[in-house]
């Protein structure tokens, strides 16, 4: 049986990559388990990683369930974190951003909208 998940993000930057991800999520890391790595719990037995290793930097995916997927586009705008809106993906709808390395983080959100 699995309790929990831990998605990681390779980044080059590790003080750019903790702006970013910072205003992303809303907030600093929670956690440096150990040098080059930043985590963020976002909720029981889930969270993201944030690791700082040039070489394998930029070919991250991740793919996290948010609550209200229009408030944090609105908020990402505000905090000039480019994004192409809010997009039917998934079942539902997502937001697909890129950190600074080229990562994909994609917010998604279970609740389809409207069909074209």
């Amino acid at each position: 049986m699995f309790t929990g998940m831990l998605g990681n993000a390779t980044v080059s930057d590790l003080d750019r990559a903790e702006h970013w991800y910072g205003q992303v999520i809303g907030r600093g890391p929670d956690r440096r388990p150990m040098h080059g790595l930043l985590e963020w719990q976002l909720g029981p037995g889930f969270g993201l990683q944030v690791y700082c290793e040039t070489e394998r930097a930029g070919h991250s995916t991740l793919v996290i369930e948010v609550a209200d997927l229009d408030a944090h586009a609105a908020r990402l705008a505000e905090a000039g974190i480019e994004h192409p809106g809010i997009q039917p993906g998934g079942g539902g709808n997502i937001l697909q951003l890129q950190d600074p390395d080229g990562n994909r983080i994609v917010l998604a959100s279970g609740k389809a909208g409207p069909k074209s």
